[in-house]
């Protein structure tokens, strides 16, 4: 039972005492409101940020992992792969969080798609960062 519940249930019985109140308010609050598609809730947004930053991570870690390999720029590609590493942990963390605190399905706003979504980029970012930081270590 989540605090949220908790709190609707124990305010329901200290108002309308503890008998018929209390199967009450666990019906009200068994009930989910519908969210329109469109509107950006906390845990849409969250979702969105994560995996953005997640894909930030796959980006740069492409770009650490092509500067390892060939030797583009300055220097080994190592700074890039710590940063996709750290992207990439930060987004499938962020996307963990969201995925654990939905209370619903898709469509419900609680923003379990971006979250699924955060894990699997992160995951993908994570792994190019740890390939970068590996070959920027075997060829310096």
């Amino acid at each position: 039972m989540s605090t949220r519940h908790l709190f609707a249930a124990t305010a329901a019985a200290v108002v309308g005492g503890f008998g018929p109140a209390t199967p009450a308010a666990a019906h009200a609050s068994a009930r989910s409101a519908a969210v329109d598609p469109y509107t950006m809730t906390t845990g849409r947004l969250v979702g969105s940020v994560a995996a953005l930053v997640a894909l930030a991570g796959v980006i740069v870690g492409a770009l650490a992992l092509a500067r390892a390999a060939r030797r583009i720029g300055n220097g080994t590609g190592r700074r890039g792969a710590l940063v996709a590493l750290g992207a990439g942990l930060a987004g499938m963390v962020t996307g963990g969080l969201v995925v654990a605190a939905a209370e619903g399905g898709p469509g419900t706003g609680y923003g379990i798609v971006g979250g699924f979504v955060a894990l699997a980029i992160g995951l993908v970012a994570a792994v190019l960062g740890w390939l970068a930081l590996a070959r920027s270590r075997r060829t310096v």
